[in-house]
């Protein structure tokens, strides 16, 4: 359906996340991937939505000159925020424990930015959800780190994976958002495109 609405554009995805990938061919659309390596640092003085707005429309101007007419270029970014901080992904073994420890018994925000750039505009929508996890003993969080190794998410978790199954008590808002984009606004966004 999205895919006819679409077939005069290229949509080009500027992400290596496998996650993100998958759900653009879930959405049953044909896209290319383009990456590049780009520093994630963003103002010190961004709070939540500003700084995966930031990011995102950072990953998308990475490509300035590059895109061509009737192409769409997407990037996007998702970062964990929890008592007005941001968690991204964990340094290294001991940060994503320090990280899945204060996620523990408490209630944070999965905000995820997505920008889509055309050669005429750049436009950034967000989505942010709730998600709560119960108490997380030591050796759950060693269980989890050791087993999944979750060292390239943000909040160094995966809801997909077994610590969002055994885990998360409460989800307030997308599903899909918490995994690292939301499909739903995403897909609204592209089917409103003109």
């Amino acid at each position: 359906m999205l895919k006819d609405k679409l077939k005069n554009y290229k949509i080009i995805l500027a992400s290596g996340s496998p996650r993100r990938q998958q759900f653009f061919n879930d959405l049953d659309l044909d896209f290319e991937i383009w990456l590049k390596n780009i520093e994630e640092i963003y103002p010190d003085n961004l709070q939540g939505v500003e700084i995966t707005n930031f990011l995102a429309e950072l990953k998308a101007n990475a490509f300035d000159g590059e895109i061509k007419a009737n192409e769409i270029l997407i990037a996007s970014d998702t970062i964990v925020w929890l008592n007005n901080k941001a968690l991204g992904k964990p340094k290294d073994y001991d940060d994503a424990f320090a990280i899945l420890k204060s996620l523990s018994n408490a209630t944070h925000d999965v905000i995820t930015s997505v920008c889509f750039k055309t050669i005429k505009k750049t436009e950034t929508i967000f989505e942010v959800t709730k998600v709560t996890f119960s108490e997380l003993s030591d050796d759950t969080i060693r269980y989890y780190l050791d087993n999944y190794k979750p060292f390239d998410k943000a909040g160094a978790y995966g809801i997909q994976e077994w610590i969002g199954l055994i885990g998360i008590t409460r989800i307030d808002g997308s599903y899909t958002n918490v995994v690292g984009l939301p499909t739903e606004k995403v897909y609204n966004y592209l089917s409103n495109y003109n």
